[in-house]
This record gives C-alpha cells, structure tokens and sequence, in this order.
C-alpha cells in the first residue's frame, strides 16, 4: 500500500531533504509540498494524504491552528510533528490538538520515516521521555502557581500582574487609586513571601510561574 503523505515546513531545504528521503523508500508518494499554513490546510482539503508531517513554527497560519481545523472539519489525514524544538506547553498542546507523532529534526532519517509508517497504521510517534517530562514540569508549574496565590492576597496578585505589565510605583498608585507609599508597602511584603530581592526578580518570577 502507498503512502500518500504532505511535507509542511517553511524552510525549502527542509522540504526538499524531506521529499528526497521519502521518495528513495518504495511505500511512499508526496503529493503536496507547502511552506505556509493556509497553503497546508488547502493541501488537505483537495488532495486529503494519509499523513502530513507538519513543523509547528509556520507563518500566516501555525501548526496548531492546522490541527484544529484537521479536527474541526474532520480530514482524515493524521499528522506527525516534525520540529527543531519544543517546549513543555507545545507539546501538551500538540496532544490535545490530536497530533499522533511528534519527532524532533534532530532524529535519524530512518527513524522518521517508521514514525510515519507507525502513524499511518493507526499507531503514534511519541517520545515517552518528552511526553513525561512536559506533563511533569507542568503539573509542577501548576502547584507552584497554586501556592503562590495562597500566599498572597488578591490585591497582591493584582499588584503582581500590574508590575509584571511594566507599570512603575506611580502608575500603580495612580490606577489603584493608592498612594506610592502604600504601593512600596505592597511590594515589601510580596517580595518577602516569595523570597525575591527586588522588581527584576519579581517580574522574572511571575513569567516563571505564570502569574499576572
């Protein structure tokens, strides 16, 4: 059985490295090359392959946005993510946008092209270690957040997310209709729950554990 399979990469010596390497095995067609996200999400309305092998980082419309619209009007091709990275929170993302493999460009070329073959047989392409250690750190992302907003008070938190938006003492004041002296109060007393030595690490901080 041929597989019927797209490339969507950006990068035209991606595509080209790609398209040689599945045509030099026997099992495989390329009917569709594209290098953007709308043009991808065109490709699987007309020509429906079996397989997309699909970069996440696309311009106009992105890999996630092409996996939502897979599963919003129910295309039958199923996709394995090809990347030079990713990070915690994309790869949970990919999961529950219904990727079924995930392989990173630094992988060997024979193992892609398994990957796919495993994808297209109704299999997925994970690596247990990536799934693992995403879910992991989110999971302790998450409780970190949890307790951070034990620790401080809701006028806290808002102060939080204001410094982190790059507000200075005054426009704070200003918009909680406090005075700076009050503001300066605030900040001691979060930067002593969550052991920060200044604004910096405050902000640093907060991106860190998602608050603002």
């Amino acid at each position: 059985m041929t597989i019927r399979i797209a490339l969507a990469d950006d990068h035209p010596i991606v595509l080209d490295g790609l398209e040689q390497l599945f045509r030099l095995e026997g099992d495989f067609t390329v009917v569709a090359r594209c290098r953007d996200g709308e043009a991808t999400v065109a490709a699987l309305r007309e020509l429906r392959p079996d397989v997309l092998v699909l970069d996440i980082r696309m311009p106009r419309v992105d890999g996630l946005e092409v996996l939502a619209t897979i599963r919003r009007e129910g295309l039958p091709t199923r996709v394995l993510v090809l990347t030079a990275a990713v990070d915690d929170e994309q790869v949970v993302s990919l999961l529950r946008h219904g990727a079924q493999g995930l392989v990173l460009k630094e992988a060997a070329p024979d193992r892609l092209v398994e990957a796919v073959r495993r994808v297209h047989a109704g299999g997925q392409e994970l690596d247990p270690a990536l799934v693992t250690r995403a879910v992991e750190n989110l999971v302790q992302r998450d409780r970190a957040a949890r307790e951070v907003a034990r620790l401080l008070t809701p006028r806290e938190r808002e102060i939080v997310g204001m410094v982190t938006s790059g507000l200075r003492n005054r426009a704070l004041a200003e918009r909680l209709g406090i005075s700076e002296g009050t503001v300066k109060i605030h900040l001691h007393r979060i930067y002593e729950k969550l052991g920060v030595s200044g604004r910096l690490e405050l902000v640093l901080f907060a991106q860190r554990h998602q608050l603002g």
